[in-house]
């Protein structure tokens, strides 16, 4: 069994799930329009550029889910679904996904984007492993708040580290271990596999992926 990492994010989806589910909720009149379209705007900027504040973000990005009972979120969510996210799902992406399962690998959506989203994206491609920024709940409703290290640049290999040995696992178990990625955000993660390829990758991911000779594709 090799390992399998998928970014989620312009990666195995055709546009940010994160961006577009602030601009979803903007649409829905569940967010003040003028002041969260703007912060969305600066931080996304701030991503593509390498210069995000994780921890900012998601202070940003999770005050909605505390505002709101789980289940209308949940329903909420169906309806994003439907409306934004199949639209992003290739059958390229899913054409990958499908051919690491086929050969018996373990499959890991890691994303720095939080849980909350991400996990009915990374069922919908049958892919059961996520590796999210995790929202903190209490009693089962969310607070607004974040647990444990969110995976985003170096976060994801202490995220990924932490994941396999909770599963008795390690790096070295795996002959082959896959990472695709479209953003220099993960090029810690990427140096850390053994099979990184750049997936429609930004400017400095690609140039650095061409200086190593790492294969560039697009699954668009």
């Amino acid at each position: 069994m090799n390992l399998a990492l998928f970014d989620l994010d312009n990666t195995l989806l055709a546009g940010d799930s994160d961006y577009n589910w602030s601009l979803f909720l903007i649409r829905q009149g569940l967010l003040d329009a003028k002041t969260h379209h703007d912060r969305n705007e600066q931080f996304y900027a701030d991503y593509k550029d390498g210069s995000l504040d994780i921890i900012e973000f998601l202070k940003f990005q999770l005050i909605p889910l505390s505002q709101h009972k789980k289940v209308f979120l949940d329903e909420l969510h169906l309806k994003y679904m439907d409306e934004v996210i199949r639209p992003m799902m290739t059958d390229k992406a899913q054409a990958l996904v499908d051919k690491h399962k086929a050969a018996g690998d373990l499959c890991v959506v890691i994303t720095a984007t939080n849980s909350f989203v991400t996990k009915p994206i990374a069922t919908a491609y049958g892919i059961e492993h996520l590796i999210g920024s995790d929202p903190e709940m209490v009693n089962g409703e969310y607070t607004g708040g974040v647990v444990g290290v969110p995976s985003f640049q170096e976060g994801k290999v202490t995220r990924i580290h932490q994941w396999l040995a909770e599963r008795g696992k390690k790096m070295s178990d795996y002959e082959k271990s896959y990472f695709y990625s479209d953003s220099h955000n993960d090029l810690a993660l990427m140096k850390l596999v053994t099979n990184p390829v750049a997936v429609d990758p930004d400017a400095i991911l690609s140039a650095y992926a061409e200086e190593q000779a790492w294969p560039q594709i697009s699954l668009r």
